[in-house]
């Protein structure tokens, strides 16, 4: 492994070498949304060191202003240069920091921060958990003032090629910025909606995929909006389509082996992924607000659009909550269904490795595979087979939030009431708001 002093060392010859002339120290807020703050060449060897200050009153959810001086603790490890440049010529690079107080101590509402605690948990356990989003997103026509609009740029479907599909060279352009910054890209496709899409990177270990997943949402944007398009992560801007989701596939391991793999059992699932399934199952309700904290989230999840709201899990079909994929051995995983890529990736990822370690701590059994069409069984079949439902809106996925202990101990005080007071703020303004489809509905009948 290269010291710490020698990866500053060949940072600071490479921003020299490359000429940067700015560097970003990038962290998020508790929302998920990108901050930095920018430097000069000049700063560059204080901000490796973590001795920049910052002004956390002025984060969503960090601090209150008589407690505002904050530092920046860069990870060496995620330093790149931008692969374009500003105002003609100037190169800018960006590094990954974690929120620390004053005295040094970890910033109890920095998301890194809290995921990096849990992973630590696992490794407690003796196991590393390795994750593989599917962050789906869309690109729209801006308007000539560059308002973004919900017209989309084609008219194509799942896995079409152009004509019909005018995002190709987009996404071209998405995937070679990607690479330039370090990722792995593994394939990439036209989704099932019209202007929607998605590009898959290789899967790692849990910090690096949450950085990996900022990182992903910023360069695809930055690429669409230097194409003339909008690219969002709502996951349900258009009604009557399939809305984007973030199936996220993981898996546990222990001395470089896959512990959910077990050649002999039935499935060849060993017990610890069962359990995992379970726990993940068990929690789905209290974590619901994180992995989808939009009231948007719960547009897309509803039945007949491939996004799931029974709590089961299956070993084929696409409806429940949990698919295990048909690949074992060392690519043996589950995937979880229901996150969509408006979530803060470091919390999201928090919450279901925490889920799914309870599971083991407590032998939490998933039950019986559903391999049936979930959408298509009367509310008989589903109470008969104890199929519960996710929350349906942001409220339901608050209050279940709010009296989960699992939840408060993986997030901890900071971040789940300042979460919590953010998001009912955003469903207090929701339900005050008349929408287009009340005046439509209602104006003439009532």
């Amino acid at each position: 492994m290269v010291a710490k002093d020698d990866r500053r060392a060949r940072i600071l010859e490479r921003v020299e070498r490359e000429k940067v002339k700015f560097m970003r120290l990038q962290f998020v807020d508790i929302l998920g949304a990108i901050k930095n703050v920018e430097v000069p060449d000049r700063q560059f060897a204080e901000a490796l060191d973590g001795r920049i200050l910052f002004d956390g009153s002025s984060i969503e959810g960090f601090v209150r202003i008589e407690e505002s001086d904050m530092y920046l603790k860069p990870d060496l490890n995620t330093f790149q240069v931008y692969p374009w440049t500003y105002a003609g010529s100037e190169r800018v690079a960006r590094i990954i920091c974690d929120i620390a107080n004053p005295d040094g101590t970890p910033f109890a509402g920095c998301p890194r921060s809290t995921l990096k605690r849990v992973a630590a948990l696992a490794g407690e356990r003796g196991f590393s958990m390795r994750a593989g989003p599917e962050a789906e997103f869309f690109l729209f026509q801006r308007r000539a003032n560059g308002e973004p609009t919900t017209e989309t740029h084609d008219s194509g479907g799942y896995f079409d090629l152009t004509p019909v599909d005018l995002g190709e060279d987009v996404r071209r352009e998405i995937i070679l910025v990607l690479e330039q910054m370090g990722f792995h890209v593994e394939a990439a496709h036209h989704e099932v909606a019209p202007g929607q899409h998605e590009i898959d990177f290789r899967y790692d270990d849990v910090l690096t995929t949450a950085d990996n997943v900022s990182t992903f949402r910023f360069v695809v944007k930055n690429v669409a909006n230097r194409n003339g398009l909008h690219a969002t992560f709502m996951p349900k801007p258009i009604v009557g389509v399939n809305g984007s989701g973030m199936h996220t596939h993981q898996a546990l391991f222990s001395g470089g082996k896959n512990v959910f793999y077990d050649e002999k059992s039935d499935g060849q699932l060993s017990r610890t992924c069962l359990q995992y399934i379970g726990g993940l199952l068990r929690h789905a309700k209290a974590f619901c607000a994180i992995t989808n904290p939009l009231v948007n989230s719960y547009k897309r999840l509803v039945p007949g659009y491939e996004a799931p709201t029974a709590i089961a899990w299956s070993e084929r079909n696409r409806s429940p909550l949990v698919r295990v994929p048909a690949a074992r051995g060392a690519n043996t995983r589950i995937e979880l269904r229901m996150p969509d890529p408006s979530c803060n990736p470091y919390l999201a990822l928090a919450v279901m490795l925490r889920a799914g370690l309870d599971g083991i701590d407590k032998q939490t059994d998933p039950g019986p595979p559903v391999n049936k069409n979930i959408y298509t069984m009367s509310h008989r079949e589903r109470r008969h087979l104890r199929i519960d439902e996710l929350p349906g809106t942001l409220s339901d996925a608050l209050d279940e939030l709010e009296k989960s202990d699992l939840m408060r101990e993986t997030l901890g005080d900071h971040i789940v009431d300042h979460f919590l007071a953010a998001k009912r703020t955003e469903w207090d303004s929701y339900i005050r708001h008349v929408s287009p489809w009340e005046i439509e509905r209602y104006l003439n009948t009532y």
